[in-house]
């Protein structure tokens, strides 16, 4: 014998369970919410004290402070230091983008590319300066911090061996051009040259194009001279 519900007690029953799903479904969603918004309040808290007084004087619980919760919040979404300097890393990128190769592979001339790729760079680092001067400052103090950096000093090293290339030398003058572009590019020559010497970034880049060329130029001896 075959007994067929009445459609509305069907109805009730599956919505005594479709109910209570739906309901379970939003809460995990909200709690999902709440807890991304505390995770980027925190990481908004740690970017801003990096660059206000630097990773090294920054404290979990000048973070929670300034995030608005509790110092065990801080730890229960970051357990060490290393995961705070990524995520304040990863934050900071999206606040300040870092240089892009694609404005000077293109360029054909060698000084001309070095020139566009240092005014890249020093943008990047007038941008950046709060952050990126309290890094310099502690980065050597701080494992965790080098680790984390360790990707822009990689990227900073690829793009002195791509300039590099265009210059077609060896020997001697690759040495000098190398060391002359590794501390173009560095942020303290530029911070040097726009603070202490109050060069604009341009005049700045212009001089440490000359400098290249003059590292590239085959170098003349003593005995070149008296052939002379």
């Amino acid at each position: 014998m075959h007994f067929t519900l009445p459609f509305q007690f069907v109805n009730s029953s599956l919505n005594r369970y479709v109910q209570p799903m739906k309901t379970r479904k939003y809460e995990m969603t909200r709690r999902a919410e709440r807890k991304a918004d505390t995770r980027q309040r925190i990481v908004k808290a740690v970017v801003a004290l990096h660059r206000e007084v630097g990773p090294a004087r920054t404290t979990i619980s000048a973070i929670a402070e300034r995030a608005g919760v509790e110092r065990l919040t801080v730890y229960r979404h970051f357990a060490n230091d290393s995961a705070i300097y990524a995520a304040c890393s990863a934050h900071f990128d999206t606040e300040v983008p870092p240089p892009d190769p694609s404005t000077w592979v293109g360029v054909a001339d060698a000084a001309d590319c070095v020139r566009t790729a240092l005014l890249a760079f020093y943008d990047y680092y007038r941008r950046g300066e709060d952050m990126l001067a309290h890094i310099a400052r502690d980065v050597h103090c701080l494992p965790e911090l080098a680790a984390a950096a360790a990707p822009s000093v990689a990227f900073v090293a690829t793009v002195r061996d791509g300039l590099l290339e265009k210059w077609e030398v060896d020997g001697t003058e690759h040495a000098r051009l190398a060391a002359v572009l590794s501390h173009a590019l560095r942020f303290d020559t530029w911070h040097s040259l726009a603070r202490t010497e109050s060069l604009e970034d341009a005049d700045a880049a212009d001089l440490m194009v000359a400098l290249a060329r003059a590292a590239a130029a085959p170098r003349i001896t003593e005995r070149d001279k008296k052939r002379r």
